[in-house]
């Protein structure tokens, strides 16, 4: 487990960044958001988020979600067989099910009370059913891996 504390940059930049690093590695990546007006406003950001990229994504709303490499739900489906799972805007942890993935990533707002409040439950959790946890945070431009997470 991954948990990636967010201050200097907004989601909207770190998510494109991690999905980049995930999809050169060849993994298919399952984005689970905790709200439908964030994961529409993800959908949007991803399509334009950069001019010199292409970040191929797909929800619920297009066709073959199985050849996505990247798929946007708010769902515990995993119609694109993803190895990387990433829990986005208050999407919670289910310990239970971090076995599937190659990689599972918590991505948090810093600036959030509430998400940090949720985010610490989630380290706790993780941490008592005996899976690793591992904490990021960003500092001068770069991601940068801390001794604990909360």
């Amino acid at each position: 487990m991954l948990f990636y504390h967010l201050t200097a940059i907004p989601l909207e930049q770190a998510l494109p960044e991690l999905l980049e690093k995930s999809l050169a590695r060849g993994w298919r990546v399952l984005v689970r958001g905790g709200s439908e007006p964030g994961l529409a406003a993800l959908d949007r950001a991803l399509w334009t988020w950069r001019d010199d990229a292409f970040l191929p994504h797909g929800t619920s709303a297009d066709a073959h979600p199985d050849r996505q490499p990247v798929y946007l739900t708010l769902g515990d489906v995993n119609p694109n067989r993803a190895e990387v799972l990433m829990l986005v805007d208050g999407a919670r942890v289910l310990p239970a099910e971090v076995a599937g993935f190659v990689r599972t990533c918590v991505l948090f707002d810093g600036g959030d009370e509430a998400a940090l409040a949720a985010a610490r439950e989630d380290w706790r959790r993780v941490r008592e059913a005996g899976l690793p946890a591992r904490y990021w945070a960003r500092e001068q431009g770069r991601w940068v891996e801390k001794t604990s997470g909360g």
